[in-house]
């Protein structure tokens, strides 16, 4: 019997799965997964497609439930996915405060907007934005909320190397002035390295290996420490040959 808990005070912890089990038909994609996410932490959740990365982000982000275990999560959480989600037929503005409430509203969307450097696009339409810049709208409506949690689901994978670079450094900005817990999903071992407070990688279900990451941004650019790092990854991977 699964046990879904959200609860917004939840101590230092804030994001704990336990013995998470999901099943699709007679495949077990998560089993007995057991995973912590600190108060402020930015964790990268690492593995090749198909290893159940996105289906843990989905029952943390309550789209999704559990077949067995249990999860408590904040009830503030918002989600990037991979694809902009940007509603076709509604200005910049208007997509990042959709749902929002309140006399404010329009304000602390100019206020985000800013924050991810598209001021003075709040009334473009997203057929006029780039993918970079339909992105950071999409950054920008997860933000607009004040989260306690923030899932990103591989949100720059379609991007291009420049693009997403400058994404990096935009989401360590971000962390700087919002104290939110940060779950990114990739396959893409640089970009965890260049972001994480952990790494963990996912194997057979459940999370396999945990990688502190006590690295300076200099050191995360490139150093013996980076390429160590980066080698143990690659070896969790499976990939140690390839290097």
């Amino acid at each position: 019997m699964s046990t879904t808990i959200n609860s917004p005070f939840l101590g230092l912890a804030g994001v704990t799965a336990h013995q998470v089990v999901r099943r699709f038909g007679e495949r077990t994609v998560l089993d007995r997964l057991d995973l912590t996410i600190g108060e402020e932490e930015l964790l990268v959740l690492l593995g090749p497609s198909g290893c159940g990365k996105s289906t843990l982000l989905r029952l943390l982000a309550g789209l999704d439930r559990p077949d067995g275990g249990t999860i408590e999560v904040p009830v503030k959480r918002a989600v990037v996915f991979q694809g902009d989600r940007l509603l076709p037929w509604q200005r910049v503005l208007p997509n990042v405060t959709l749902g929002l409430r309140g006399p404010d509203a329009d304000a602390r969307g100019r206020a985000v907007l800013e924050e991810v450097s598209l001021a003075g696009r709040e009334q473009a339409w997203p057929k006029e934005l780039s993918g970079g810049e339909a992105q950071r709208v999409a950054l920008a409506r997860a933000l607009v909320t004040e989260p306690d949690l923030i899932l990103l689901d591989e949100p720059f994978a379609a991007l291009d190397a420049i693009t997403r670079l400058r994404m990096h450094g935009l989401v360590r900005e971000l962390r700087s002035k919002h104290h939110a817990a940060m779950l990114l999903v990739t396959h893409d071992v640089d970009e965890a390295i260049a972001l994480a407070d952990r790494i963990v990688v996912m194997s057979q279900g459940q999370i396999g290996t945990s990688h502190e990451v006590h690295l300076s941004g200099a050191e995360r650019a490139g150093s013996i420490q980076r390429e160590q790092l980066r080698s143990a990854l690659l070896a969790d991977l499976g990939l140690a040959t390839s290097l």
